[in-house]
């Protein structure tokens, strides 16, 4: 091995005459003064890494002098001792060999302060109170021309702008049901008539406003038609600017498919390991990370398959978040329910698929997160508000988590319908989405009375292939 030299408080460091790739004190050197040095290797991604240098004195005194820090005493040796025997052969003040572990030991790291963990959690804790979830409104300016063109209305800025106007100025009673807002980018700076920020009139009925920051699924290379989700670049800096804005939480979507070979290997530990760094980011920025890994409803699989894949997925998400040390009290988790394929022959009563879900949450969700904010994934109106209450009601499994609702679609087809881009429909709209978001509340309390609430599009399937924001 060809001898390294680091520059320490005492002069060169050469000389190395061994390394061990598991975390032992692994080098000796010669430095100014003839006195000798040890040097610290970590194994960090197959590099070998000096993170720390410390004079070895020959009598077993304990010196914590100001300008050695720390200072660590080893009995003269031709041996190189593991962390494990210093405290017993060596004499080393507790404060020493504190300081070494935390250079050394993989398992060493901060939780988020603690006036940043009281912030998360109440972020968390107020979007998942009881009988509330979410409205998703962060369509992307192409996926909103289609539900535009959907009534027969131009996709302009200015229609978009009406549009989300209608949502926003809702009565206030929609509060009662609705505790957050999922807003795109370009909502973010609307204003209604009047000139008041849209950010300004959710926050006004006491509703937590937040941002969708992901920027996109883009293919993923050797797999077969999977994709990841892009978007971390720059994420810190926008997280910041969101949050300076009025945004509390934040949404982060990633896609996976059923198919006889999907989802891969190569596709769950990417996926997953983009939500644990864009979850990071989040909580460092003061946000509660959503950690969206939907599994799409496309594809002939019955509802075991959806089960297993669902399974395996979560299992993947939640050790990448333990890996990225995310504060999972600051979170949230927006699944898909566990449903058989849209193309699958067979048709699972809603007692099945809450209970398939259920189980599967049950499975791999940890206590410590507060809440699931279940996405729609394509079904009707009438479906996610059933199915909802049918998970709210199972008694398969514990459920230590408030399981409510994040709905775009199923929160928004017959208000678009109601509404038809016409000003005189505008309380019509504003009804619709009073009477759906009524429903979905008493659904996430396992109250909600099947068939109940006929809208324009109560039972209208909103499946789209491939769906993309």
């Amino acid at each position: 091995m060809t001898p390294v030299a680091r520059r320490g408080s005492r002069g060169y460091v050469g000389g190395v005459e061994g390394i061990n790739t598991h975390g032992q004190l692994a080098g000796r050197g010669e430095g100014q003064g003839g006195r000798s040095y040890l040097l610290i290797y970590l194994h960090v991604s197959s590099c070998l890494t000096p993170v720390k240098v410390i004079p070895i004195f020959s009598d077993r005194a304990c010196a914590c002098g100001s300008h050695l820090s720390p200072t660590l005493v080893i009995p003269s040796s031709s041996s190189l001792p593991s962390i494990a025997s210093i405290s017993s052969t060596c004499v080393i003040s507790q404060a020493c060999l504190q300081r070494l572990q935390a250079a050394i030991m993989t398992t060493y790291f901060s939780y988020p302060d603690e006036s940043l963990q009281q912030e998360l959690r109440r972020i968390a804790n107020a979007i998942t109170a009881p009988g509330k979830g979410i409205l998703a409104a962060d369509e992307s300016v192409s996926t909103m021309g289609k539900r535009l063109a959907d009534i027969g209305v131009e996709n302009t800025d200015e229609n978009r702008r009406k549009y989300r106007q209608l949502l926003f100025t809702t009565d206030k009673s929609v509060s009662e049901y609705i505790s957050g807002v999922i807003l795109f980018h370009e909502t973010v700076y609307q204003k209604s008539d009047d000139g008041t920020p849209f950010i300004n009139l959710i926050k006004d009925k006491g509703i937590i406003a937040g941002i969708k920051v992901d920027k996109g699924v883009v293919p993923l290379m050797g797999s077969e038609d999977e994709s990841t989700t892009q978007g971390l670049d720059d994420l810190s800096q926008r997280c910041a600017q969101y949050k300076k804005d009025g945004c509390d939480f934040a949404k982060w979507r990633s896609v996976l498919k059923i198919g006889k070979n999907t989802p891969s290997y190569q596709s769950m530990l990417e996926n997953a390991n983009v939500l644990a760094r864009y979850a990071s980011i989040c909580q460092m920025n003061g946000l509660v990370p959503i950690v969206e890994p939907e599994v799409l409803p496309d594809g002939e699989h019955d509802l075991d398959r959806a089960q297993k894949v669902t399974e395996t997925v979560l299992a993947f998400v939640y050790k990448a978040l333990n890996d990225h040390h995310v504060f999972l009290e600051g979170t949230l988790l927006k699944p898909n329910m566990v449903t058989a394929g849209q193309s699958c022959s067979k048709k699972f009563k809603p007692e099945e698929v809450a209970k398939a879900t259920v189980v599967a949450l049950s499975r791999t969700m940890p206590a410590a997160v507060p809440g699931v904010t279940f996405l729609s994934g394509g079904q009707s109106e009438e479906e996610a508000s059933v199915h909802l209450d049918a998970i709210n009601k199972c008694t398969e499994a514990k459920k230590p988590w408030a399981l409510t609702f994040s709905y775009g679609r199923a929160l928004q087809a017959s208000v678009l319908r109601a509404w038809g881009g016409k000003d005189e429909n505008v309380k019509g709209g504003q009804a619709e989405l009073l009477s759906r978001a009524k429903a979905n509340s008493e659904a996430s309390l396992g109250k909600y009375q099947w068939g109940s609430c006929q809208g324009y599009a109560g039972d209208k399937g909103l499946f789209i292939k491939d769906h993309a924001y």
